[in-house]
């Protein structure tokens, strides 16, 4: 994939075929900075700040500093030759904004859900909703810092099976977000030709 560094680059005339990816997972777990890494236009964000009217309603356990969060769905852009163009969907982490999920999975190819590995618990939800719709996923690890568990162990802590390809990643690099995207691609290649969806 070849990707445009310019805030401004136009959609080809040529271009025919959208395809729709949506980025889930937990609360602060670094989907909005995949989007925005990875897309070659300045991709649309809702990011608003964090006001004391959160408090007690999203949890910032495990955090850090954060101030702002996404309430709606980040979006951005990649394309990937003449005909085809991929539109990515960040979709926002609480609980309390869930119901926008549905309507992002609609007309979607697949997912990629991003872990947190000191928060694992928080993508089981993400997790739960994928399989329940039949969409197909990859699981990437956002690394903040030195992972303190293997892959292995990550996988066996939210049960995936051993057909759900689960990598590593750091969202703020465009080129590890880049291999996330591939690494989807290639998954739905794989059940398409295994007769899956």
């Amino acid at each position: 994939m070849d990707f445009a560094t310019s805030d401004r680059v136009p959609l080809r005339s040529t271009a025919a075929d959208g395809l729709k990816i949506v980025v889930i997972g937990g609360f602060a777990v670094g989907k909005t900075t995949l989007v925005r890494s990875v897309s070659e236009i300045r991709p649309l964000e809702t990011e608003e700040t964090m006001t004391v009217a959160s408090v007690g309603v999203d949890s910032t356990a495990g955090v850090g500093a954060k101030t702002t969060t996404t309430v709606a769905f980040d979006f951005g852009r990649i394309t990937l030759n003449e005909r085809m163009v991929l539109y990515l969907f960040g979709a926002p982490g609480q609980e309390r904004f869930w119901f926008i999920w549905d309507q992002l999975f609609s007309g979607c190819l697949g997912a990629v859900v991003l872990v947190d590995s000191r928060r694992v618990a928080d993508c089981w939800y993400a997790l739960d909703r994928l399989e329940e719709q039949g969409t197909p996923f990859v699981v990437a690890r956002n690394n903040f810092g030195v992972p303190k568990h293997t892959l292995e162990q990550v996988r066996e802590a939210l049960d995936l099976p051993a057909d759900v390809p689960m990598l590593d990643c750091d969202a703020r690099d465009r080129d590890s977000s880049a291999r996330v995207l591939v690494r989807l691609v290639e998954h739905l290649r794989e059940l398409s030709l295994a007769g899956g969806r």
